[in-house]
């Protein structure tokens, strides 16, 4: 097996496939309904979304959406907490794996981590918070057709605006 090192902490087989965590590119939310990953290899078993300051003008609740060719809009089974020192508030979501929102005053910060588990089936897990003490956190499962080659991040209602922070993802 041919095996070729190449600085960045990453090995590469003869097949192609870089071992290893791959970083993509930051992306500025501070425009714009959704924030696009595309092009991601077939080859990728674990992606984390990363987000750092991440706020809209309004309070609808976030989704990291993922697709096989487009992005997919139906069939998650997830769901969502908000906890606080009032309590938990829950939400199922169908159409992403949803992230409860605090409003337009308040960013995000943390990881959503989407795992493939057999051909085609991705589960999510994540924690975020704000500079509040609010945490949120999100799960669920979700069956793609094909392989996945995007990850979406966007609103519940898809017309809410980015207006600070970023986003990232690893990829491995």
């Amino acid at each position: 097996m041919a095996m070729t090192l190449d600085g960045s902490n990453s090995v590469t087989i003869n097949s192609g496939a870089v071992l290893g965590i791959t970083s993509g590119t930051a992306v500025a939310t501070t425009s714009g309904t959704s924030i696009d990953f595309t092009s991601i290899s077939s080859w990728v078993k674990r992606i984390t979304v990363m987000f750092n300051g991440v706020s809209t003008n309004g309070a609808s609740n976030y989704l990291v959406q993922i697709g096989d060719g487009s992005v997919n809009t139906t069939g998650y089974s997830s769901v969502g907490t908000g906890m606080d020192a009032s309590g938990v508030t829950i939400t199922a979501y169908t159409t992403g794996f949803g992230i409860r929102s605090t409003g337009a005053t308040y960013a995000i910060s943390g990881s959503v981590v989407l795992t493939l588990v057999s051909p085609n089936i991705w589960v999510a897990n994540g924690v975020l918070s704000t500079s509040l003490p609010l945490t949120f956190t999100t799960s669920g499962n979700k069956t793609l057709l094909g392989t996945l080659d995007r990850v979406r991040i966007t609103t519940v209602n898809g017309t809410d605006t980015f207006d600070a922070g970023s986003i990232n993802i690893l990829y491995e």
